[in-house]
């Protein structure tokens, strides 16, 4: 990644407005309409930097409710008209992942940021292609996790960094949902990218991925829906240290969503919600328990949407947060989960 110094020694394309001091609102076009996209502007709206300017949809009708709905000035009945808004500073693609190639890709090729939703895309190899697109056409791009952009996580990983635990061995993190699901559930259709592991799983990857880097050896076993998805799966991570992690996701049971990391020296463990959290507990031998809180009253998708404003801002092309190779490192880890339970998804041969 270059430094912010160079970075804000690039010349801006023709034509490609970028966001001014903090005083001048950043304009956001909001790409779907359905449940995600409307939670996300629900607390965007309460950003006094942030402005909602645009959404787009398959459908006219759907994107004009949404706007109004929301107050949002313009509506367009197709994502290519969405992107083609020279107005906008950045658009947020909260499609289902299957769509998430197609609808990013369209808006980088149009010029404009990008705020990804998770898990970024279908598989590495679309991946890789948005992050040559974003820098072919010199845009910035992120994947929408939030949970790296959290403070309580932040300073969790500063702890682990610092040695307050040693040497990490192992760590655990958990996401299911009760089921059952409807067979006709977008998580139940292989051509939407249905199954645990993309939609849930890459929260407990993500969160092992943050503080161990990519691992070495991927084990993972999977129970499949008649579809072909899977609806409950375990994986086993290794390192070359030796450090484990024990990660789980399912669409069958409610799993306690906690998470711990263990280390030669203490242990850090989170409450339900890891993936959002609103503290910690610290575990020392010879010491009482440390709680450590948020600093903050931001929700989590307005913490994501400032790390990117502060990001477009800056004149940078990706957050050091959520860093575009810590992504694609993620989406090898899902692939080779995969690949080791026979998800295939539609076109992936």
């Amino acid at each position: 990644m270059l430094s912010a110094e160079l970075e804000c020694s690039r010349p801006n394309k023709p034509g490609v407005r970028m966001p001014g001091p903090k005083s001048e609102p950043v304009r956001w076009g909001i790409l779907a309409t359905g449940g995600i996209a409307a939670s996300f502007t629900k607390d965007l709206l309460e950003l006094e930097d942030a402005q909602v300017t645009a959404v787009g949809s398959r459908s006219p009708e759907g994107a004009k409710r949404f706007a109004e709905r929301f107050g949002i000035p313009r509506s367009y009945g197709s994502w290519a008209e969405l992107a083609a808004d020279d107005e906008l500073d950045v658009i947020y693609v909260a499609t289902p992942h299957a769509a998430h190639r197609a609808a990013a890709g369209l808006c980088l090729e149009a010029g404009r940021a990008v705020l990804c939703e998770k898990a970024f895309t279908l598989n590495a190899r679309e991946a890789e292609e948005l992050v040559a697109l974003a820098r072919t056409h010199d845009r910035f791009l992120m994947e929408a996790m939030w949970t790296y952009c959290d403070p309580v996580v932040r300073r969790m990983t500063a702890l682990v960094r610092d040695g307050a635990i040693g040497e990490v061995r192992a760590v655990h993190a958990d996401f299911g949902l009760p089921g059952p699901i409807d067979p006709a559930h977008r998580l139940r259709d292989p051509a939407q990218g249905g199954g645990a592991l993309l939609d849930l799983g890459v929260y407990p990857v993500s969160f092992a991925q943050l503080l161990l880097g990519e691992p070495s050896d991927v084990q993972a076993r999977a129970e499949l829906s008649p579809e072909g998805v899977d609806v409950n799966t375990g994986l086993l991570l290794g390192w070359d240290t030796g450090a484990v992690a024990l990660l789980s996701c399912s669409l069958t049971a409610d799993t306690p969503r906690s998470a711990a990391v263990t280390g030669t020296a203490g242990r850090i463990e989170f409450p339900r919600g890891f993936f959002h959290p609103d503290h910690f507990v610290l575990h020392r031998p010879g010491h009482d328990p440390e709680e450590f809180t948020a600093p903050d009253g931001l929700r989590a998708y307005q913490r994501e949407a400032a790390e990117v404003m502060r990001c477009l801002r800056a004149n940078e092309r990706e957050s050091p947060l959520v860093p575009l190779a810590g992504t694609l490192a993620v989406m090898r880890t899902l692939d080779t989960a995969r690949s080791k339970t026979g998800v295939r998804y539609p076109g992936e041969g």
